[in-house]
């Protein structure tokens, strides 16, 4: 900036274009110059300029003290109302720049310049000399009018100055938009308590929250100044309590923050891991109603050996080794990492009270728990339209997404195939205590250039009646419910019920059959537990039947990118899960238990039938009918452990330092090439942009 001052006084300092040079062009008037001859107008201008300086200019006492000679430069405009407005200032004291700008901000209105008789904006440099001297003639027009202004050019003229003049203090507009809050299981459980108090007329299962609908029952703004460190340096600020980028206007605001996630640790089994993310966040909002939000991920990294053969089970049709669980397709990085990048943005519209849209490529959540049976946030991003319509006690979710089936069998002409999903999910606030949900959800691909199938944009509409009526096989459909009920403000218990296919007559036969495609949840959680503020507990049970979410037609399974957009661990399976979370002011700890037992394929040439777990396979390659139950096949023990803390670094962004340790015992009861006995300790240590949720508990 100060070379630009440099060169605009060196353009203009040979001579002032004032009046008696260009007859057409007038300066700004002070009341005592009025009866003052034309050409002597500007040298009456800056005697005036330079006496309400030189008796209003109070030179700070510091510099006083210091002796210091020197001068401050102002640039200044005199607009086209007569108002003095200071552009910039250099000077060596920051209390020079103040005092000068007060003692500009002090002149009074005068009568503006003009040019051809119109009104016009006039703006000059004058030199402050320190300490305080006499000076006459010591004003530089900045600005030499040599053609007509029209009325729209003077406007012009003054726009990128207005644009500055409408910034506004940041003001932390994000807690009451309708953007997401980013769902992150351990920061939901900051203000879980807050909106599942008895009475409360909220929602909580259908997530990503928006800010709005949260506020009405958790103050974030009084929470995050809670945490504010006493920073006074820019850099400080910026470290620990701010947005890298906060702008705020008239009717705008947005945020720019850096993202990373950079970790180093080891597994016992693997050897040294490690993740190095690099990327940023855009949010905002244009008016009261349409906010936005994009976030863009570069990855390299290497995982736990289990994660790491995992993440290779999913590879891709192509030459890309694998997909990494919740992110998406990775290539090869050195000899043995990954290169996964990622990209996930949103539109957020809320015309009315009652309404709000949101397209984009993310992932959302149904369910009061840990896992959910209905909808999931383990799979990779994908596009989505969401539609959340709430009034009375009701809570009213449409969500259509799309979808990619990524393995060799069915790629077309080297594309992946495209599968779509419509989701329905009604919650009704039946009592101030009990909430019911209640669910429906289809998935049908491109058969007979179908496309996205209009049918199924019917808000209201039953899918399983449309299905029947597309014809067999051209779509899958599941059927589910929820429920909760608060015992107290502090505790509440909450369960979920997904139905694939269900044979009564089979049920009561009592055989087993394969047909009872089902599984449920139970949960409880403790808020404030045994009176400790801020320390929750959770339980919860997970069971699902063999075949659940699959299909004979298999590109019609309940997945994408061949990961389920259900439960992570797919079906065939039984698992209680024991969480704690704890916060004390920016610190955090969080501990997780994971019993399970699961049953696998063999796929060893003799036995090559699907026993129930992989959701990807046709269910007709079963080996029986009836006698059907869970965990047949390898029945496989899980156990997962992890333990996890650290301190938040900033809130605004939310960045943390953290140290978690996973320990995990695979203890199947027959060895297959691809399923055998393995332990593993992993410890990592990291800086991390938390901004979703990682699941390595499989």
């Amino acid at each position: 900036m100060p070379k630009y001052i440099v060169l605009c006084l060196l353009l203009v300092q040979l001579k002032s274009f004032s009046q008696n040079q260009l007859s057409n062009e007038k300066p700004p008037i002070f009341p005592d110059c009025k009866t003052v001859d034309v050409s002597s107008l500007q040298q009456c201008f800056d005697a005036q300029v330079s006496s309400f300086i030189y008796n209003n200019f109070k030179v700070p006492q510091n510099v006083l003290n210091d002796n210091y000679k020197g001068k401050v430069v102002v640039l200044f405009e005199v607009d086209t109302t007569g108002t003095f407005k200071v552009m910039y200032t250099n000077a060596a004291y920051s209390e020079l720049k103040a005092e000068a700008k007060r003692v500009f901000n002090s002149f009074p209105k005068i009568t503006p310049g003009t040019y051809n008789g119109y009104k016009t904006f006039k703006q000059y440099s004058v030199p402050i000399q320190i300490p305080l001297i006499k000076q006459t003639k010591n004003t530089q027009n900045l600005v030499a009018n040599t053609n007509e202004l029209s009325t729209l050019e003077q406007a012009a003229k003054q726009e990128y100055n207005e644009v500055n003049k409408a910034i506004k203090p940041y003001a932390s507009n994000r807690y009451s938009s309708a953007l997401n809050v980013q769902f992150v299981h351990s920061d939901y459980a900051k203000f879980d308590r807050a909106i599942n108090i008895v009475g409360a007329n909220s929602h909580t299962a259908s997530k990503p929250f928006l800010y709005s609908d949260v506020s009405q029952y958790y103050n974030f703004e009084e929470a995050e100044n809670k945490l504010k460190k006493q920073a006074k340096t820019w850099v400080g600020k910026k470290l620990f309590n701010e947005h890298l980028v906060q702008l705020q206007g008239e009717n705008y605001w947005f945020t720019i923050d850096p993202v990373f996630d950079l970790q180093v640790g080891n597994d016992s089994e693997g050897g040294n891991t490690y993740n190095n993310t690099r990327g940023f966040v855009v949010q905002g909002g244009l008016g009261k109603k349409l906010n936005f939000y994009s976030s863009v991920f570069e990855s390299q990294g290497r995982f736990a050996d289990y994660v790491n053969r995992y993440s290779e089970s999913l590879k891709a049709f192509g030459p890309d080794p694998a997909i990494i669980p919740g992110r998406g397709i990775a290539k090869r990085f050195k000899t043995d990492s990954y290169d996964y990048p990622v990209a996930e943005a949103y539109l957020s519209y809320s015309p009315t009270n009652f309404l709000n849209i949101q397209f984009g490529h993310g992932k959302n959540f149904i369910g009061d728990g840990y896992r959910s049976l209905l909808l999931s946030d383990v799979a990779s991003p994908h596009p989505f339209l969401k539609l959340n319509t709430k009034f009375w006690k009701l809570k009213y979710t449409n969500t259509f997404m799309w979808m990619k089936d990524v393995r060799d069998e069915v790629v077309q002409d080297k594309a992946f195939l495209t599968k779509y999903v419509a989701n329905h999910y009604l919650s009704w606030n039946v009592s101030k205590r009990f909430n019911l949900g209640l669910f429906e959800s289809v998935l049908w691909t491109n058969s007979n250039d179908r496309g996205f199938d209009v049918n199924y944009l019917n808000p209201i509409i039953f899918y399983r009646a449309i299905e029947f009526e597309t014809g067999q096989g051209a779509g899958n459909a599941l059927l589910g419910a929820t429920a909760k009920y608060k015992f107290t403000d502090n505790i509440n218990a909450y369960g979920q019920f997904i139905l694939d296919e269900f044979s009564l007559s089979d049920i009561k036969g009592g055989e087993k059959s394969w047909k009872n495609k089902y599984g449920y949840q139970i949960g409880l959680k403790y808020y404030n537990a045994f009176k400790i503020n801020n320390l929750m507990l959770q339980f919860e049970y997970n069971r699902i039947r063999p075949y659940t979410y699959s299909h004979n037609t298999i590109v019609l399974n309940y997945g994408h990118n061949n990961q389920s957009l259900a439960h992570l661990w797919g079906a065939n399976f039984s698992e209680l899960i024991l969480i704690g979370r704890y916060r004390l002011n920016r610190w955090f700890a969080d501990a997780k238990l994971i019993f399970g037992s699961q049953g696998l394929d063999y796929n060893n040439g003799t036995d090559n039938f699907s026993y129930g777990a992989d959701i990807y396979r046709d269910y007709n390659d079963r080996p029986f009918d009836t006698g059907v139950k869970v965990t047949q096949g390898i029945k496989t023990n899980i156990f997962y452990g992890n333990l996890q803390a650290g301190y938040v670094v900033n809130p605004a962004s939310n960045l943390k330092l953290f140290a978690d340790i996973s320990v995990r015992n695979f203890n199947p009861s027959a060895t297959t090439s691809t399923t055998f006995k393995n332990n593993t300790v992993w410890f990592n240590l990291g800086l991390r942009t938390d901004l979703f949720n990682w699941y390595f508990d499989f």
